[in-house]
């Protein structure tokens, strides 16, 4: 994509169907150099792929097939750069108006009533874990309700994003939920130790059974014996 065109590669990359969590990039702190240490040694195609978000025009023509190399590169690219782009200033005010408008979904857990939660990954390697969603209220996980969320890769957020926001902000964390889901029997609690106590009780009838000799094979009763007719009674 050149320069000369009215939509950059950054606005048309996040308005793509599933990209919804991210946020635009702003340029100059692409083109920092510090910015990017170490990402030329994961992401191949590098040159090419920052000449591709920074819409600039390739320095040699590509193949076809070489087009579509670079153009996954660069989303690699850009999400490694988004990860650490969200832990600034800059990044977290743009991740917190999303979040405050429910961009990334809500918490399906019922007594978390319609918590707002964030992206987060499980792995800052690459390819090991989609994204997930963190939840500030019950502080548990959940994955993307659309499926559409299913393939973005988690270390394009990090693990770290979440705590970073409440580290920085801590008048947006929500308050821990006052009510909690409490099992029950016929309208009786269950008790905590319940399940523990049948489950002992099923493996000690399981020992049991298994421990107990097997029965001699019974032999057959004995046929009856027919009754004889009685003899009529002569008077």
């Amino acid at each position: 994509m050149s320069s000369s065109e009215e939509v950059s590669w950054i606005s048309w990359f996040c308005s793509l169907r599933g990209n919804e969590f991210f946020c635009e990039l702003d340029e100059d702190y692409i083109q920092d150099k510090f910015n990017l240490t170490g990402l030329n040694e994961q992401v191949p195609h590098y040159r090419q792929a920052l000449d591709t978000i920074l819409d600039l025009e390739p320095d040699d023509e590509l193949e076809d097939n070489q087009s579509d190399l670079v153009e996954q590169a660069a989303e690699m690219l850009y999400g490694l750069i988004h990860a650490r782009y969200i832990l600034t200033n800059r990044g977290l005010a743009q991740m917190i108006d999303k979040y405050q408008q429910g961009d990334f979904g809500h918490c399906s857990r019922v007594f978390c009533e319609n918590q707002p939660v964030l992206p987060i990954g499980l792995s800052d390697v690459p390819g090991e874990s989609m994204v997930k969603l963190y939840c500030p209220k019950c502080c548990d996980v959940y994955n993307p309700k659309s499926s559409k969320h299913h393939h973005i890769d988690g270390v394009y957020f990090g693990t770290g994003f979440p705590h970073m926001l409440f580290m920085v902000h801590p008048e947006l964390r929500p308050p821990k939920p006052t009510n909690q889901f409490v099992p029950r029997l016929y309208g009786f609690k269950i008790h905590p130790l319940a399940y523990q106590l049948q489950y002992q009780a099923a493996a000690r009838s399981r020992s049991a059974n298994s421990a107990r000799p097997r029965s001699q094979k019974q032999q057959p009763p004995p046929p009856q014996q027919q009754a004889q007719p009685q003899q009529p009674f002569n008077k």
